[in-house]
């Protein structure tokens, strides 16, 4: 792609995340975004197009972080049920993700740099450039790992976006789907299945919480040892 195409390209893509952006802050969503309660009331409010603004959300949950999307996906399991929220969800954050890939392999660091901080970006760049496709697994089945930012990172590498589309599809659904499931039965489900499923769901947030740095220094170190075996 031509200079002036990839600034077109960037200019266009910067432009209307900053319009989606600062809709959803005018209409006052990231003061409700770390309530659940909050949250189903504000997507309500904007019926009959509900379902529209859900799946806007979670589209720009890819790239904009304040936005928690298994959050949103919990309320939207209670509005609209477990299956409608995953299907939205999954659609809008697997779109989103395949367009940040792709607009970080057209565009390159001009287009990383204004969304990944240098930190992140020097800490997961390397072995991303290694070990790509094992390291997006295992990153997307954890939830501590900064998903959506290893997405724009993985633009990068020499992964294809054939290979880049399988492991998002086939890794990025779970949490997804629990967070969904864990919505969506809160309204059809007795307080005794409730519970169980809450605690569960406590002890994963936790357990991430507490060990999710330790593990995350585990893998990054697994995957360099095996690099530094396979290149003697």
């Amino acid at each position: 792609m031509k200079k002036y195409q990839k600034i077109a390209v960037l200019l266009a893509t910067l432009l209307l995340l900053a319009g989606g952006g600062w809709f959803l802050y005018q209409s006052g969503f990231f003061q409700v975004v770390n309530s659940l309660e909050e949250l189903r009331a504000y997507i309500v409010r904007f019926a009959p197009y509900s379902h529209l603004l859900f799946f806007l959300v979670q589209f720009l949950s890819v790239v904009l972080a304040p936005i928690p999307s298994n959050i949103t996906a919990a309320a939207g399991g209670v509005l609209f049920g477990t299956w409608p929220a995953f299907l939205l969800t999954f659609g809008a954050v697997a779109a989103g993700s395949l367009l940040v890939f792709w607009l970080a392999r057209v565009l390159g660091r001009d287009f990383t740099d204004k969304f990944v901080s240098q930190t992140l970006s020097e800490k997961y760049q390397n072995i991303l450039r290694a070990k790509a496709p094992v390291f997006l697994v295992l990153a997307f089945l954890f939830p501590f790992f900064p998903d959506d930012m290893l997405c724009i990172l993985a633009g990068l590498t020499e992964l294809s976006f054939r290979h880049f589309a399988a492991i998002v599809l086939l890794t990025r659904p779970w949490g997804l789907l629990f967070a969904s499931a864990l919505g969506g039965a809160s309204l059809g489900l007795s307080p005794w299945v409730m519970v169980p499923i809450a605690l569960l769901g406590l002890v994963i947030f936790l357990f991430g919480l507490k060990y999710g740095d330790r593990l995350e220094k585990t893998i990054l170190h697994r995957l360099k040892e095996r690099k530094s075996g396979e290149t003697e």
